[in-house]
This record gives structure tokens, sequence and C-alpha cells, in this order.
């Protein structure tokens, strides 16, 4: 289960900029993640509630936004959107394809006090 480590990442980005930006507690936190990352939703919504607990974030919501997935067409020069790695090319076929999004996890917004 690395969704407990990448949990633990998030409060430590959380905990730095706590400290930079001066703020004490987080209320919202939203994440950006991508349908190929293969971080389980689930698993990191239940990670996130237990490294929290008796932290800064600590009874914090934790919204997720998923990111599809696309890629670059070598074949046919255009961005695409696939499912999963190894996906034909909806246009020409093609599975010469270079992922350039749905890869991802970030914190995109906080909400604090």
């Amino acid at each position: 289960m690395h969704e407990m480590s990448l949990c633990e990442s998030v409060l430590q980005v959380l905990e730095t900029e706590a400290q930079r930006q001066q703020f004490s507690r987080v209320k919202t936190v939203w994440l950006e993640i991508g349908v190929m990352s293969g971080v389980e939703i689930e698993a990191m919504r239940f990670c996130f509630d237990v490294i929290v607990r008796n932290t800064l974030a600590d009874g914090a919501t934790l919204e997720i936004i998923e990111v599809p997935a696309e890629a670059w067409c070598l074949e046919c020069a255009q961005t695409v959107s696939i499912q999963q790695r190894y996906d034909a090319c909806p246009h020409c076929g093609s599975f010469q394809l270079q992922v350039i999004r749905g890869e991802e996890m970030r914190i995109k917004e906080l909400e604090v006090a």
C-alpha cells in the first residue's frame, strides 16, 4: 500500500508550507491524481485520515480530482485520450503513443486557517 507513503509526503509538504506561509491549520486539500498513477483513491482517502491525525491537517477534507490520461501520437501528431498504457491511437491505430498526462499526483490547492 504505497498510498500510506504518498500521504506522508503530502503531510510533509503541508508542514513545510505551514511554516513558510504562516498558517496553523489545513481545512481542505485538493489533490490531482492521474488515472494511470497507480493510486487507489479509496486507499488514499483512508491513509490520509490516518496520517493527518493529530497534525495541522487533522479533520481536513481530502478532495480528489481525477486527471484523465492523454498521449501524443507520433504517427498522426495529435493529442489523444487513452484509457490505459499501450492503448492504440483512436485516430490512426498506431501504438506509438507517448503518455503526456494522467500519471501525475500533485497538490492543486489548500484551504487553510
